[in-house]
């Protein structure tokens, strides 16, 4: 009964945990519209998830959040000093193949993500075949050391997440 309501539970409590912090302010009507979305959305999108994806551990998401969160900081930071201080002949903006071992579509697209959104680099292409993903870098002087920053530093987390 539960799984048809809630075809994806953890879709559900994200979609509450957001509107919630959308709204900024506690109030029941608040919470009732939450949940009204959090078992409409997933029931409406539930034709387009075929399979639901796999997470074999899901409190290991809390320290990846936690360390993308501190990343963006960081590299904020990185790339004001890059746009403010740098001479721009001194800029080395690279392309950079990345091979990725990523089997799930969902682990795929969140490392993706997790590059876009930390400043100065960006996800622009993924291979039709799904192994490497090309990434702009606003500032490469070694581009081998970004590529295996991020296998080491976000796939091989991604890979015990997803199992």
């Amino acid at each position: 009964m539960l799984r048809r309501i809630f075809p994806h539970p953890v879709l559900s409590v994200t979609l509450v945990i957001l509107w919630m912090l959308l709204v900024n302010r506690f109030a029941l009507g608040s919470l009732v519209m939450a949940v009204i979305l959090a078992i409409a959305i997933p029931l409406m999108t539930a034709a387009w998830w075929p399979d639901r994806p796999r997470i074999a551990r899901p409190l290991a998401l809390i320290p990846y959040m936690a360390l993308v969160l501190w990343d963006v900081i960081v590299a904020n930071i990185q790339v004001a000093k890059i746009v403010l201080f740098m001479p721009s002949d001194q800029i080395r903006s690279a392309f950079i193949t990345v091979p990725i071992d990523l089997e799930s579509p969902e682990a795929i697209t969140l490392l993706a993500g997790t590059i876009t959104m930390t400043p100065g680099t960006l996800t622009a292409d993924i291979a039709s075949d799904g192994k490497s993903l090309l990434i702009h870098s606003l500032h490469a002087p070694d581009p081998d050391a970004i590529r295996d920053d991020i296998k080491t530093r976000y796939e091989a987390r991604l890979k015990r997440i997803f199992g």
